[in-house]
């Protein structure tokens, strides 16, 4: 299920598709029309597409430097009141949520970019993370559970800082 901020990464390229393709209004044929025309190799896309190009990597670097943060926030204070074996538990899965994040991030900028479908390798990586965590007597499921789901509270603090203190452009 896609949360409400993963969908936000989704919906600049999106919109871009939505918007920038040409709409054909002269003939009523069913023919599908170019979504984006092919650029001469020393020419740029256009403006519009730059800047939103450029905010989706802005959004991209902030939930990574705020999932990073939360990570090392979380791992001293799990370290410090339960025990460095837990904490590096957490670690492994917070870890893992920052490859899945950048995975996800990826899929993000490829769907804009061309058309196809997300990788199935996102999953293939959590599932095999628990399979690893349950095979393995000295993980423990819970803490990277937890950890691995960090990513999902940077994305909680990027939506409540863009809602409570938005930015006029």
């Amino acid at each position: 299920m896609i949360t409400y901020c993963e969908a936000r990464l989704l919906r600049a390229p999106l919109l871009d598709w939505l918007l920038l393709r040409p709409v054909n209004l002269s003939d009523d044929s069913p023919q599908p029309t170019p979504v984006m025309e092919e650029l001469p190799q020393g020419s740029s896309p256009s403006p519009e597409n730059d800047s939103s190009m450029q905010e989706y990597y802005q959004l991209k670097q902030t939930l990574v430097l705020v999932t990073l943060a939360i990570t090392g926030i979380v791992f001293i204070c799990v370290w410090f009141f339960y025990s460095l074996d837990i904490a590096l538990n957490y670690l492994i899965g917070a870890c893992t949520g920052m490859v899945y994040l950048r995975m996800l991030a990826k899929d993000v900028e490829r769907l804009g970019q061309q058309k196809s479908r997300p990788s199935p390798a996102r999953f293939a990586l959590f599932i095999g993370l628990f399979i690893v965590a349950t095979r393995w007597q000295r993980l423990q499921i819970l803490p990277i559970f937890l950890g691995f789901l960090t990513y999902k509270a940077a994305l909680i603090v990027y939506v409540l800082q863009s809602t409570l203190f938005p930015t006029s452009k």
